[in-house]
Formats: structure tokens, sequence, C-alpha cells
């Protein structure tokens, strides 16, 4: 952690400025939880009116306050901000919070007095948390900040980051009857100066945290939140619940991948590249972190589900398959071992259900037997209200074997007031429980995916790709000049290594006629027109030419419907290019993402990718396992391997060419839109058929 945010979790003294003896009033609350929180730093206390509060002294100034004092929490009126901050920089203080509201938030008058705010911040050399914020806590210091009602979070190993003060409160409340707490908690407010990217290295350095759960609502430097992310996540686990999912929609867009990338599409794909779970609820925001923050990892996704229930057991196993987990197959000696200790009706098979009479014994005995099973990876242990025994003797019985063993294996309490105490023995040996099969599902995964992260950062990424730099550079200026040549854009893909059909242009018959001699035959016609972006939507496509006279009349038909669709579109000509055999056709492309960079599409393509939607995104420069999980994640990719009567084709072309179009993309960030539609893939190899890009103007 750099020492200019040392003081904001672990301060030698902290002053208040706007504390106040009416209990009515924020000062006062804020002064409360910092001298009854325990936290064991020198407190101070200002307020211009004097007197005493907790038994101190309340100071007139800021510049009155004796050492030690390194941080300080203002509390007064917005249009009072400005002084207190320029008091507090006089002081030499370098770190606050300033929690009060009536800044960018309230409208104009606000973000001018915020910019204000910021301003003396700088020239004071002070770090800012806030302004409209509700401050800082951590638990284990202790260190309470906030003027929150007491009682204070309880001791954890998550650390909460908020854009959201009011959430940040809410949370607080439910996590007490959740039966998890925090290590450190931070409300973000309107982040004038510290935002969640400055605080993720100084959360991860904590000793007491153990995973990272952020809330957050805009991102506003999303390379730089990357980065930070990216380095903290193969020691760190970091969950998000980023809201505000409406896509961006990219205006003006020149073609298909740029009408389909959203803002979405780029949070997701640096999420996905950085190692960040995104959650859709507020449940499963915590739900995983707890699971990512005490469970071990698993070395697969092979469960074995526990329970003295059917149904449950049932309704676990579906649970399973929706998130990508699946049943163990469990070992002969395994299967003998559980049908010696269980009733003959008992179910030793996978789901094991051990019926309703499972008394503590057979509940420990069974999960030993699954925890040495090595075809399991991780263990569900269902426990609804038993008609037999307590179900906190079970739970006794089975807190030693899930704290030894390497394997996660999560609780199932499904109940309320006859499971009760159940839920709080596991808690106080922090075992996170969840109520039904489908969030311990969920969270399983959560765990699984990590493993999976944390095994691809450890595979060895090949060197970029050795492209003519010189050579790149010189088509993307010509291609600045001339957005339209069509010959440029075959040219930089063949200089990226990424095999084209030669195009010509052809001004007029006869120079068609000319130029189809030249290239050979069956040979493709399109319309050549800078207005006309999709081709196919004015019939701006002719196939199977075969001949000169072909052509020539293929010339006066292209530009007889480009004029009926589009009357006022500026026609060059036709393009024509040699017809290549059949085979797959998919998309690829490049957009370029305002906030996160440049961002690699793939799917299906031809005329129906904007139909179909079989996308997916990733955010450059691709690695080829990340190349290879595009191509899982879309039915195009998958049905590259063959499919029917659609034999297999050349993926590894595939995946070669996205790994180049992604270096290319990252390493140029004047191209803002590049598209191959389609890129045909054959037995042997993969051709670019059509070739669109655009450049920052």
């Amino acid at each position: 952690m750099g020492n200019s945010l040392e003081a904001l979790f672990n301060p030698k003294g902290i002053v208040i400025l706007g504390a106040s003896s009416d209990p009515g009033k924020l000062g006062y609350a804020v002064a409360r939880n910092l001298v009854q929180g325990g936290y064991p730093g020198a407190v101070h206390f200002v307020n211009p009116k004097g007197g005493r509060l907790f038994d101190r002294t309340l100071h007139h100034s800021v510049l009155d306050v004796p050492d030690p004092v390194d941080l300080a929490v203002v509390i007064v009126p917005a249009p009072a901000a400005p002084q207190a901050l320029k008091d507090i920089g006089a002081r030499g203080i370098r770190t606050a919070i300033l929690t009060s509201g009536g800044f960018r938030e309230t409208g104009e008058e606000g973000a001018a007095l915020e910019e204000e705010v910021l301003l003396i911040c700088r020239q004071n050399g002070i770090r800012l948390i806030g302004p409209n914020c509700i401050g800082l806590l951590d638990t284990h210091l202790p260190l309470d900040t906030t003027f929150l009602p007491p009682p204070p979070p309880q001791s954890g190993n998550i650390a909460f980051l908020s854009h959201s003060g009011a959430f940040c409160a809410a949370v607080i409340d439910w996590s007490r009857r959740q039966g998890f707490g925090f290590s450190r908690l931070v409300s973000l407010g309107n982040q004038a100066d510290l935002t969640e990217t400055d605080l993720l290295p100084a959360i991860a350095d904590d000793p007491h945290t153990r995973s990272i759960a952020l809330y957050l609502e805009t991102i506003p430097d999303g390379i730089r939140f990357f980065e930070a992310a990216r380095r903290i996540t193969p020691e760190m686990p970091i969950v998000a619940l980023k809201v505000g999912r409406t896509a961006s929609g990219q205006k003006a867009a020149a073609s298909h991948t740029g009408a389909l990338a959203g803002t979405e599409a780029a949070v997701n794909a640096s999420f996905e590249k950085a190692g960040i779970q995104r959650a859709s609820t507020c449940e499963e925001l915590f739900d995983w972190a707890r699971a990512l923050a005490c469970f071990p990892l698993p070395a697969g996704r092979s469960v074995a589900i526990l329970t003295n229930a059917g149904g449950p057991g049932v309704i676990a196993a579906d649970a399973l398959t929706d998130h990508r987990l699946m049943l163990a197959s469990l070992s002969t000696d395994t299967i003998t071992a559980l049908q010696d200790r269980l009733p003959s009706a008992a179910s030793a098979q996978n789901p094991v259900d051990m019926l309703a009479s499972a008394s503590p014994a057979d509940y420990a005995a069974c999960l030993s037997l699954l925890i040495d099973e090595a075809q399991v990876h991780a263990i569900f242990v269902i426990i609804p209200p038993s008609p037999v025994y307590p179900t906190h003797h079970i739970a006794k019985a089975l807190i030693p074997l899930i704290k030894k063993t390497s394997k996660p294996v999560i609780p199932i309490l499904m109940g309320s007031k006859l499971i009760h105490n159940t839920f709080q023995q596991f808690n106080r040996h922090n075992i996170p429980t969840y109520p039904f099969p489908e969030r311990a599902a969920s969270a399983l995964a959560r765990l699984a995916d990590r493993a999976d992260f944390l095994k691809e950062i450890e595979i060895s990424v090949p060197p970029p790709p050795e492209f003519n730099d010189q050579a790149i550079s010189e088509i993307l200026s010509l291609i600045r000049r001339d957005a339209y040549d069509p010959d440029l854009g075959y040219r930089l893909m063949e200089a990226i290594g990424i095999q084209t059909v030669p195009v010509r242009l052809a001004g007029s018959q006869k120079e068609a006629e000319q130029i189809s001699r030249e290239l050979g035959f069956p040979l493709v016609a399109k319309i050549a027109s800078p207005d006309i972006l999709h081709k196919s939507d004015v019939g701006g496509v002719l196939l199977e030419l075969d001949s000169p006279l072909e052509v020539n009349e293929a010339y006066g038909v292209l530009l007889e419907r480009a004029r009926e669709k589009q009357p006022t579109a500026r026609i060059k000509g036709i393009t024509l290019q040699r017809q290549i055999p059949p085979g797959q056709e998919v998309i690829f492309g490049v957009v370029r993402d305002p906030q996160f960079g440049a961002l690699i599409m793939f799917g299906s393509g031809g005329i129906d990718v904007e139909g179909l939607k079989d996308i997916a995104f990733a955010l450059a420069p691709l690695a080829p396992h990340e190349a290879e999980k595009l191509l899982q994640r879309t039915w195009a990719g998958r049905k590259l391997s063959g499919y029917r009567n659609l034999p297999p084709v050349d993926r590894a072309a595939v995946m070669d060419a996205l790994v180049n179009l992604s270096w290319l993309a990252f390493n140029h960030p004047q191209i803002t839109e590049c598209e191959i539609n389609p890129l045909r893939v054959l037995d042997k190899g993969a051709v670019a058929v059509d070739v669109r890009i655009k450049m920052r103007s």
C-alpha cells in the first residue's frame, strides 16, 4: 500500500470537522462510532462553537488540534467544505473523508463546488474519499468513520467497496442476520478524487481480507481499472455487481461488430480477462464472495451430493447442470462402503440419500467416504430439519471434517427456525451455508471458475506475432486517407497473416471484363459504394460468374439494383474476386470501447449475424486459450469441428486469425472498427472474403 493511503486505514490520529454534541446530528454519530467503537488512536473534534464531547475538547479550528492526526473526517455543510479542506491542508493532513452531500449529485452548482474541492485537494496534496459518502471502516483495527447506527458489522474476511452509501448501510444490517462480517468497508460516494481503482491495491494488501466485493455504478477509467484488477486477482478473488445494464448502442457504427458491441459486452470482456466474477444480484455478490473467502478451490467440476431426503438431492443435481457442474461418478469401492454403512433402502449412488433417519454418525461417515473418493472434487451436504436428530448435532459431527479437507464441502441448511442453531454453529466456524441448492451451486461454480482462471494465468503466453510494423503503419495511413479502397483492407489482413482473395475495383464494364480475364473464373462481383455497407441488402452480390460476358452483364445488373434501392449512393463501380471453395462462414472483428479499449468479436457470419446474435466478445490482445474460449462460447465456433453434414474445417486457422487480429487492434488504437465478414473456413486454411476497416478521423 502506498504511503499516501496508509493513513486511510491505519491512521495514528483522526480529527472530525463538524463534530457535534447534539445526538441528532451526523457529526455526533461519527464521533460516537470512533470513540465507542474501540479505535486505538487519537481522536480530535473541531466545532467553531467549542465545548466538550465524549470528555474531549471541541477545538475551534483544525489548526488548534494537537498531534497525532493524519486523517480528517469532514462533515460540514457543502459550502463550508472548501475552507475546511484548505485548513486541513494547512495543518499538514494529507488524507480526508468528505461525507457531506450537496455536490455533483445535486446539479451544475454542486458540480462546480465539487471541482473547487478537488482543486484544493490537489493543491494541498490531499487524497480524498467522497464527497457524498458514509466513510470507511476496518473491523479489525477497529476503525469506524461512518455515521451508521451501532452495532458495527462483525469482523470478517470480505472487503466491500461501494459507490452507494445507502447500499453499504443496508448490506451491513443484512449481513448480521446472514452471519458474515467484513474486514474493510469503503463508501466511495462521488469519487471526486479516490476511486475504486485507487483503493483496490490497499484493500488487497490487508492481511484480514480473503475476497473483495464491489458495487459499481460507473467505471470512469476502464483500462486502468482492468490493469489494477488483473494485478490483484491472481492472489485475491474479486466479485463485482456492476449495475446499469443498458447497451450504449454505438452511434454511426460502420459494421455488425460495432452495432452489436455495447457497454455490457465491454464490461463482461474486461471482467473475464481480469478474473473478476460478475454477479447479477445482491445475493450472488455476497454468496460468491463468502465462498471465495472461506472454501478451498475444487480440482474439477465433479460434485457429490449427500442428503437425508430425495427431493432436495434431485433439486441439487439439476442446479449443478445449470451451473456447468456435474454429478461425480462414484467408484465401486465407495459405493460398496456406503451400502455397508446405510440401510438397504438408502441410495448409495450419487446423490447419496441416507434416508430421514440418518444420524450424525451416518452423515460424518458418509462424508468421510466422499471426501476420500478421487473422482469427487466438491461435496454438497444437505441438512433439512431431521425428524430424529437435532441438526446442530449433525453440524458438530461434520465441522471437523469440513475444516480438515482440501475439498470444498458446502452445507445446505434447508429450513428456518428448526435449523437456526445449526446455522449459527457453522457461522462460528467461518463455514458459509446456503438455504437452497441453487444458491450453493451458483457459489460452487464460482469456485470452479476461479480454479480455472488460476490455471489459465499459469499458461505461458507466447509473445505477440511478428508483424512488419512499418508495412502495417503505411497501409493504415493509406486507409485513413482513402477509407474505401477495398484493396487496402485485404493488404492489411495479408500483413498480419490472414489469407485473402485478391480484390480488384472495376470502374466500367470494359475494365471489369479485362480484370476478369486476369483473375480467372469463377468470380464474385459486388457493388462498390462507400454508402452501401451491407451489399446483400440491395442485391449487390452476384456469384458464379464464369466468363467476361457474364461479368459485363453483372456490372449493369448491380448498378441498376443499387440505384433502385439507394438512389443517392455514390457508386464507384464493382469489385471482382475469385470465388473460393465452399466452407463454413464466421464473422470476427474489432470495435474500440471508449472505456476498456479494443474488443474482439467472433460468431456466426454472413447476412444473419445481427439476427442470430450468435456472438462472443473478448478484450484484446488474445492468448490462444482465450481464442479457444471465444470459439467454445458460440455455435459458430463449436460446429467448426463438424456437425451432421458439415465436415470439420481448419479450427486452428481461425484461432490464429483471431490472435493476430487482436494484436493488430491492441497495437494500433487508431483502428476504431475492423470486420471480416465472412471469414470462410476451409478444410485447410481460412480466407477473409470481405474486409471493412474504420479509422479514427
